[in-house]
């Protein structure tokens, strides 16, 4: 597979003497997926990230590949039948990062016993081009036996059904890879900062602004993308100074917490909570995610921290379910997400706001795509290509994202690295799974630049364990200053940076 290579990347938007078909902003989940779409259909595509690729709300998922449940309480039955779809194709074009996971609906009546049932019926069917496993009711005896941290007395029977799980972090840089292989171009810590246009005022391309040289480069292209996510609004902004928000931001946090206090391998999800939300317990890489929470907050911004108050609502959540309950104490890392939430009534929760994802032409022809999830974020990118076609009157071949597969890193180069060099093979840290030769393979391969690129995304450790991961910080520093040629003072700032960004996750 084609490698993400950063300074190749420069050297070709540098070199580039013709517009660019698409140039999309922002490196999240909907701006890859655009990417990889508009590349896979033969189009010039250039796409730039202002910190690394998922960095922000694609990175803090709940992990899960599903139909949405929830929403088909809600009535919204098209929006659950499309992600149901969606979910399949997941399945089958990841399936080393996919997996059909078991979920378990704890039920305190009989009357919750019946309507849950009936409901997860419903949601089978709803499921075309299935490969998951079908819903069924089931006693409290099997229950405990499924999930034995549960409160018994919490229980009056249970029902499972079955929905996707997932690595997001890891899909994204697989998708971004994927896209590279069929000539997109790609380029992380590279910030946009306005756009060029032409005399009636028409969008022509983006400014951009390196990171890490500080070069300024000015981008043309026959359409642009704006994918920027929670943070869509801003990159309007710099098109129309006088336009109004499309985006109600909202965050919702997850605590991790070891595997011992909820054992086994079947999720749990609590489908009614005191906020009108439901609450995930999943297993995810040997330890359990609890989450969300659905908190408004005025503005977006790169690094959100937790609210107390949503720390308090889970842990007194899992307390009511769990036969010991957890405590702050228990927690080893918290991590923070902001929802595009797409404005589209009046009400002041953001529970009740859209779902579904938006595609807005404005009148200088700048492309937003917002709203939308992760399950559904091919389905996204494919309407988004759709439109910059008709837009910028591109030639391009159909759609083929349905059944295009992802392919991940390749193992027997990452231990031909151990066999040139077996002081790679060595741990970063003897706490950590996670080997030297690793670190190196995400410098040349995945365009990992900074100690939280390795620590948060090329890896996940510090979305699994925060105390952890700043014990590697160092060692992590040192690898990528030996590979990329920096300096002392270039690990020191980078240690730094690190030990700022992980006072978000650290539990108090």
């Amino acid at each position: 597979m084609t490698r993400l290579d950063r300074p190749e990347s420069l050297a070709k938007i540098r070199d580039r003497q013709t517009p660019w078909d698409i140039a999309v902003i922002g490196g999240g989940a909907t701006g890859v997926a655009v990417a990889l779409d508009a590349a896979s259909r033969g189009l010039d595509v250039v796409l730039l990230e202002r910190f690394d690729f998922g960095s922000g709300t694609s990175s803090r998922s709940t992990k899960l590949v599903h139909g949405g449940v929830r929403y088909l309480k809600q009535g919204n039955v098209t929006l659950v039948r499309d992600a149901l779809r969606e979910r399949s194709l997941l399945l089958e074009n990841a399936p080393h990062l996919v997996h059909d996971q078991t979920f378990l609906i704890p039920c305190r009546n009989l009357w919750q016993w019946m309507f849950y049932g009936v409901g997860l019926k419903v949601y089978d069917l709803l499921a075309t081009r299935n490969r998951f496993g079908r819903s069924q009711r089931i006693s409290v005896r099997r229950a405990l036996e499924l999930s034995p941290a549960l409160r018994k007395e919490c229980l009056r029977g249970a029902v499972l059904y079955h929905d996707g799980q997932f690595d997001d972090a890891r899909l994204l840089i697989d998708m971004a890879r994927t896209a590279a292989q069929h000539g997109a171009t790609l380029a992380n810590h590279m910030a946009c900062t306005g756009f060029i246009k032409d005399t009636q005022g028409l969008v022509g391309g983006v400014v951009a602004t390196d990171d890490e040289s500080g070069q300024r480069f000015e981008i043309a292209a026959k359409t642009v993308v704006n994918a920027a996510g929670p943070f869509c609004d801003a990159v309007r902004l710099l098109d129309d100074a006088a336009c109004q928000p499309m985006v109600a931001a909202s965050q919702g946090i997850h605590l991790v917490l070891p595997k011992e206090l909820y054992p086994g391998e079947t999720a749990m999800i609590v489908p009614k909570t005191s906020d009108g939300r439901v609450i995930f317990f999943v297993p995810w890489h040997d330890h359990i995610l609890v989450g969300t929470t659905d908190t408004a907050i005025p503005d977006a911004v790169a690094e959100p921290s937790p609210q107390p108050q949503e720390i308090q609502f889970l842990l007194e959540t899992a307390a009511e379910y769990l036969s010991r309950p957890p405590t702050i104490h228990d927690v080893l890392s918290i991590f923070t997400g902001i929802r595009p939430l797409v404005k589209g009534d009046k009400s002041s929760r953001t529970a009740s706001l859209s779902r579904d994802h938006v595609i807005r032409l404005s009148t200088s022809k700048l492309i937003t795509i917002t709203g939308g999830k992760w399950t559904t974020v091919r389905k996204m990118a494919e309407d988004c290509v759709d439109k910059a076609i008709q837009t910028g009157n591109l030639s391009a071949t159909p759609c083929v994202t349905e059944s295009l597969r992802m392919d991940g890193p390749d193992q027997s180069a990452i231990d031909r690295l151990e066999q040139d060099d077996p002081a790679l093979a060595q741990p970063v840290h003897p706490a950590l799974d996670m080997r030297r030769s690793q670190v190196i393979w995400t410098v040349r391969n995945e365009m990992a630049r900074t100690v939280e690129d390795v620590l948060a995304r090329r890896t996940r450790t510090l979305f699994l364990n925060a105390r952890l991961a700043l014990d590697a910080a160092p060692a992590v520093a040192e690898i990528l200053s030996n590979e990329l040629g920096t300096d002392s003072a270039w690990r020191e700032e980078q240690v730094a940076a690190f030990e700022a960004v992980a006072q978000h996750y650290l539990p108090a």
